[in-house]
C-alpha cells in the first residue's frame, strides 16, 4: 500500500460513518501517523507506507469513525493563534468563541495593565487568548472540575503565558469565592448553555464532551443568573462584561444584565448567529453592590 492509498482508506472509513468532513479528518490523522501535511502528502502519495504508521492511522481513523472528536484523537487545537492541550473531561475550543475573546480586547483597548477573570474557563482557551491579545493583562482562569482544571494548568505552560495568567479552583456559584474578588476590570465567561433536555439531540462527538461543560440547566441560563449576581458586581464601574451564548439566548441574558449594565450589544459570528452580549458596568454603580 502507497501512502495515497493508505490516506484515501482512512477517507473510506470516516465517509461510511457518517463523518461531516471526511478529507478533512482523515488528513488531520494522516498528519499525525505519518507525519506529513496535506502536501507533502499528495506529492509522495506514490510511495510506499510504512506498515506500522499505516497500522496506527488506520487506528486512528477507526476511533473517529466511532464518534471520538477528531480533537481529542489530535490531543490539542488551535485557537487564535494558540496550540491547545485538549482531551476527554474538557470543552474543546471553538472559533466561535474567538468573538468573545476579541470584543472583550477591544473593549479593554487602554485600560493600562486591566485585571480580569475568565469563568467556567475550561481549556483556557478565553483566558489566554486575551492575555495574547492584551500584553500586560492579568487574567485569572477560573474552572471547578479537576479534569478540565489539568488542561487549564497544561496550557498555561505550554503557551508560556504563565506570567499574565494564573488558574484558580473555585466554583462560580459560591458566593464567598466571588467575594474573594474586588475591582476587576473585566469579567469573561463562555458558560455551560445548552438547555438540559436539548442535550440528548446533540451530535454524538458533541455528547463526548463532559455534560457539565454542556448542561446550562433547564433553561440554559443557569450560570447567566450567577454572573449577574454574584460577578458582575465584582467589577468596578466601568468595567466590562463579554459572555458567549445560546442560539435564542441574547433577549434573556439582555434582560439579566441590563439592570448592571450600560452599553449592552449583542454581536453576531462569522455564521450569522447571535454569539456574544458584552457591555460595561454602570459607571454610578458601587463594584461591591449585589
Amino acid at each position: 500500500m502507497n501512502l495515497g492509498e493508505a490516506y484515501r482508506a482512512g477517507k473510506r472509513l470516516l465517509s461510511a460513518a457518517g463523518c461531516d468532513s471526511p478529507a478533512f479528518d482523515a488528513g488531520c490523522l494522516f498528519e499525525k501517523a505519518f507525519g506529513l501535511g496535506r502536501q507533502e502528502r499528495i506529492l509522495r502519495s506514490a510511495e510506499a507506507a510504512d506498515p506500522e504508521e499505516t497500522a496506527a492511522y488506520l487506528a486512528l481513523a477507526r476511533e473517529r469513525a466511532e464518534g471520538r472528536p477528531l480533537q481529542y484523537i489530535l490531543g490539542e487545537w488551535p485557537f487564535l493563534g494558540l496550540t491547545l492541550a485538549v482531551g476527554e473531561g474538557v470543552l474543546i475550543p471553538r472559533e466561535e468563541t474567538e468573538l468573545l475573546v476579541r470584543t472583550a480586547a477591544e473593549l479593554l483597548r487602554g485600560a493600562g495593565n486591566p485585571s480580569a477573570v475568565d469563568l467556567c474557563s475550561g481549556s483556557g482557551a478565553a483566558a489566554l487568548g486575551l492575555a495574547s491579545l492584551l500584553p500586560g493583562a492579568r487574567v485569572t482562569a477560573v474552572e471547578k472540575y479537576p479534569a478540565a482544571f489539568s488542561f487549564l494548568r497544561r496550557n498555561i505552560e505550554r503557551t508560556g503565558l504563565s506570567n499574565a495568567v494564573s488558574a484558580v479552583s473555585l466554583d462560580v456559584f459560591d458566593p464567598a469565592a466571588a467575594r474573594g474578588f474586588s475591582g476587576l476590570d473585566a469579567v469573561l465567561c463562555n458558560p455551560p448553555y445548552v438547555r438540559s433536555g436539548e442535550i440528548p439531540a446533540l451530535q454524538r462527538e458533541v455528547r463526548r464532551e463532559p455534560r457539565e461543560a454542556l448542561d446550562g440547566g433547564e433553561d440554559g441560563l443557569r450560570f447567566y443568573r450567577a454572573l449577574s449576581r454574584l460577578w458582575i458586581p465584582r467589577l468596578k464601574p466601568g468595567g466590562v462584561v463579554a459572555v458567549e451564548i445560546g442560539e435564542d439566548e441574547a433577549e434573556d441574558v439582555c434582560g439579566l444584565f441590563s439592570p448592571l449594565l450600560e452599553g449592552v450589544r449583542v454581536l453576531r459570528d462569522f455564521s450569522g448567529l447571535e454569539r456574544v452580549v458584552a457591555g460595561r458596568r454602570k459607571r454610578g454603580a458601587s463594584c461591591f453592590s449585589a
